[in-house]
């Protein structure tokens, strides 16, 4: 029978139940409900516990999300004991005809952006919801690939944002030198079904977000509507150039908007004109307040 470990994640609602071995070949699956478990039967048999929301099957492991009916110290021990019964009885995790899948070609092509640093490369298909950044390769435990573009001499950082990954180097090479090398990896690593991101711990951090957002009640108008305006009308077009956005803080006594730089944007060197001329002009005219400073706390 095959042992299964239970972690714990970020996320106190999601719960890994590890196997020894891997049960995916270099696949990511995500099941919502029980009508998406066709080609997973374990996923199905699951879906029967009624508090199972959402399953994630990859690498050595299935992820459960669960809904807060139950605590998973009530349950996870049959939880563990069912999947084991299913598998030591010959139960199919994942089809084979299914884990066998033709290649699904994809296309990805480099864009510069306004850091000469960086480049974004846009894949045709979408790659996460929420924004992850890596500033290094100890960073990467929810991102394989990223932990593959890491081992390029010339990366130094990596954002990856809906269908693009930003790539910012090492003055050492130039992109003409790099460029292909790269789009070449990232569309040979996707198209053979390479894990980009394991979702669970992108949903984890999410999650975290989600809870950091939830403070947006207690802050102070004026930090409402600094944040506000910098989602509606400054974040898509930081995203368009490979970068983000985000609000760190607001000191009402000497009107200091605190920001944090990711992706293309950190370290480029126009951001310090994007963030004086751009939004900081932005915010004076919107807020009404010429005494209104915009700093970036990464640089």
């Amino acid at each position: 029978m095959s042992k299964i470990t239970i972690k714990e994640t970020q996320n106190p609602s999601i719960l890994k139940f590890e196997f020894e071995n891997f049960i995916t070949n270099n696949e990511s699956f995500e099941f919502k409900n029980i009508d998406e478990t066709k080609n997973s039967p374990i996923a199905q048999q699951l879906f029967y516990l009624p508090f199972v929301k959402t399953v994630y099957i990859s690498g050595n492991f299935i992820a459960i999300e669960k809904f807060s009916i139950v605590e998973w110290e009530d349950v996870q021990d049959a939880v563990a004991d069912q999947i084991e019964k299913f598998v030591a009885n010959g139960g199919i995790i994942i089809t084979p005809s299914d884990n066998k899948t033709k290649k699904q070609p994809i296309t990805v092509y480099g864009e510069t952006t306004p850091n000469p640093a960086a480049l974004k490369f846009v894949v045709s298909r979408m790659l996460t919801k929420s924004p992850v950044e890596f500033k290094n390769i100890d960073e990467t435990a929810a991102s394989p690939l990223a932990k593959e573009l890491f081992k390029f001499p010339y990366v130094k950082e990596l954002f990856i944002d809906e269908n693009y990954i930003s790539v910012t180097k090492y003055e050492i090479n130039n992109w003409d030198e790099i460029t292909l090398e790269l789009r070449t990896f990232i569309k040979q690593y996707i198209e053979n079904g390479g894990t980009v991101l394991d979702e669970s711990l992108i949903k984890a951090n999410a999650e975290q977000e989600k809870t950091k957002n939830q403070n947006f009640d207690n802050l102070d108008v004026t930090s409402q509507q600094i944040i506000n305006i910098l989602e509606e009308y400054v974040k898509p077009a930081v995203q368009a150039d490979g970068g983000n956005i985000a609000f760190d803080s607001y000191d009402e006594t000497n009107k200091i908007v605190n920001v944090t730089l990711q992706g293309a944007c950190s370290g480029c060197p126009s951001s310090t004109f994007t963030l004086k001329s751009g939004i900081e002009n932005m915010l004076k005219s919107m807020l009404n307040d010429e005494n209104i400073k915009v700093e970036a706390v990464n640089g």
